[in-house]
């Protein structure tokens, strides 16, 4: 059995790409990576985006906790050591497989609008839609957080150990400091302009005028003491009292303000939702329904493949990429005009098996479809008309994947949505969310209502993705990614990579990505992806040679054996023992 700190070191990024290296050179061939062996166990695993927040997830692991117990951990290190990409001030959807009963459930932490947000909340005087990163930067974008609220109620759920100690890691790195590592620092040096804009978060990301620097010692002693009140008092410390009330000042006295009120924090609750899940060769691929995409349109994009032998193909044929491509258009179309908070707008029949073949039959020709819309699915009810959503979702978040030595196991993605958010650092000791800026800028188009447009309470549209995997009602792997709308390609072809094409779980997670969502075809730079710009170009497709930062964490199950991989494009690690 390996020892933690070899785990670590195996899954580093850089060592892995020198391991991969050292193993098969110039063995690489076509698109499936040569890559460092996934990390194995046979008790219990923990996957997550920084090695700290994997580690303390570990550590509550070995300590008999829970899946449920680990995510708290590592969250609350997330939140420190990654604060760009998720933490107290944001949300979170959490999938849940119970060992003991064989079911499998969702919990809601999205964000909410503010009662006093009104549809025209992103537009001018003259009625247009705010330039994205003019509506971003301050209050107006900040919805009523739901993460410390999830972490909650998954552990009086399904936890099993103290609920105070949970924090104690994170507590004991903001309190003596951590390095601060070269993802961050570069985030921080990218972003310097619009960290500046509030006087907190300047003071903390920008200190004496300059950004973090690799390996620079950061403290953070206002988020220890807000984790130490909500390791004492529970959530009512957050949602009530010296913290919620920083939360609203922060909010309301920006430069740009906005309307969250301490009444939307204390109405704030979690919702436990029925998993939605697509059938896809022989699996149940179950997710997160509305308010998230996730689900839905992975479950879309699989069930239109599944017509087609897309395993005889192989990764390294243009033709599968054909196929993933339109696949994918279609489903984002439909995504578009009916996707929402499910509270507020009703949804038509979308995974309808009869629906979905004949969307898959769209797919019979050689070429890239030359125009793709929405389709018309069943409705249980009459059917409404929506138009279609443009709106804006940029890429950051945080994904934790964890099974424990009961079989539980747990698939959570968590964001503030862009990185560094509404770049507003509350006394705390953490940012503050742009969740808001997930809905749609605009009302109407032509007349017609969107879908995804916003209204008080509502929770904006969300394109994560948390999944577990079932075979014969047990998971198989348990899944996800940040990336804005990318993440629901991103899950898609290593479900793909993994069942289809026999991949082990570290090659599926380090697969090139080829992402298609509205018409042009993403290809990842400096990769085999590249490669195959030339045959998707000559079907029809527009591409664009781009980075694509996933942030894949990824564990596997055959059997006795967990297996774990973690994207190499990030700095998370796999944990197993």
């Amino acid at each position: 059995m390996r020892t933690a700190l070899a785990l670590l070191l195996l899954t580093t990024p850089a060592f892995a790409q020198e391991a991969a290296d050292a193993v098969a050179p110039e063995a690489a061939t076509g698109l499936a990576p040569e890559v460092a062996a996934p990390v194995t166990s046979t008790d219990w695993m923990v996957t997550a985006a920084n090695p700290l927040a994997a580690e303390a997830g570990a550590q509550v692991l070995r300590d008999g906790g829970s899946a449920a117990d680990a995510m708290v951990a590592v969250q609350a290190v997330l939140g420190l050591v990654e604060p760009q990409s998720s933490g107290l001030g944001g949300g979170a959807f959490l999938v849940w497989y119970d060992a003991a009963t064989g079911e499998t459930t969702t919990l809601d932490g999205r964000e909410t609008a503010p009662m006093a947000a009104t549809p025209t909340l992103f537009q001018t005087e003259n009625g247009e839609p705010m330039g994205f990163f003019d509506a971003v930067v301050g209050g107006l974008s900040v919805g009523t957080p739901g993460t410390p609220m999830l972490m909650e109620e998954a552990h009086r759920r399904w936890g099993r150990a103290s609920w105070s100690g949970l924090f104690d890691d994170a507590i004991e790195l903001a309190d003596d400091g951590f390095a601060v590592s070269l993802r961050l620092a570069e985030l921080v040096t990218g972003d310097a302009e619009r960290l500046a804009v509030a006087p907190a978060t300047a003071a903390y990301f920008l200190p004496n005028g300059s950004p973090l620097q690799k390996g620079e010692t950061l403290r953070n002693p206002a988020y220890a003491a807000t984790l130490r009140a909500l390791a004492a008092e529970g959530t009512d410390a957050f949602y009530s009292g010296e913290v919620a009330e920083g939360i609203v000042a922060t909010v309301r006295d920006a430069a740009q303000p906005g309307v969250l009120t301490m009444d939307d924090l204390a109405a704030y609750d979690v919702v436990e939702r029925p998993a939605v899940c697509a059938p896809y060769h022989g699996t149940q691929v179950c997710g997160m329904g509305p308010p998230s995409s996730g689900a839905l349109t992975v479950g879309q994009i699989l069930a239109m493949l599944e017509y087609h032998d897309i395993a005889a193909m192989g990764p390294d044929d243009p033709e599968v990429w054909r196929l993933i491509g339109d696949a994918s258009r279609l489903a984002f179309a439909d995504r578009g005009r009916y996707m929402a908070d499910s509270d507020f707008v009703p949804m038509p029949k979308l995974l309808d098996g009869a629906y979905l073949r004949d969307r898959a039959m769209l797919l019979s020709g050689d070429d890239a479809l030359p125009e793709v819309s929405a389709g018309s699915p069943p409705w249980d009810h009459a059917a409404l008309d929506f138009a279609d959503d443009v709106s804006l979702e940029l890429p950051s978040t945080s994904h934790i994947s964890i099974v424990d030595g009961d079989g539980n196991a747990l698939s959570m993605t968590t964001t503030i949505e862009n990185g560094f958010g509404s770049r507003l650092m509350t006394p705390g000791g953490f940012l503050l969310n742009n969740e808001l800026t997930d809905f749609s800028f605009r009302t109407h188009s032509d007349g017609v209502p969107i879908a995804n447009r916003v209204e008080p309470g509502k929770r904006p549209r969300s394109s994560m993705s948390p999944t577990i995997v079932l075979r014969d009602g047990a998971p198989v792997m348990v899944v996800g990614s940040p990336g804005g709308s990318r993440i629901i390609g991103y899950v898609a072809k290593t479900i793909v990579a993994h069942l289809d094409w026999g991949m082990d779980i570290q090659q599926a997670v380090a697969l090139p990505h080829l992402v298609n969502r509205f018409g042009t075809y993403d290809l990842e730079e400096g990769t085999a992806a590249e490669g195959l710009g030339e045959a998707l170009t000559a079907m029809g497709f527009e591409t664009n040679v781009r980075g694509l930062t996933s942030g894949l964490h990824v564990i596997s199950i055959d059997g006795d054996t967990l297996s774990g991989g973690a994207d190499p494009r990030r700095e998370g690690v796999a944990i197993g023992e």
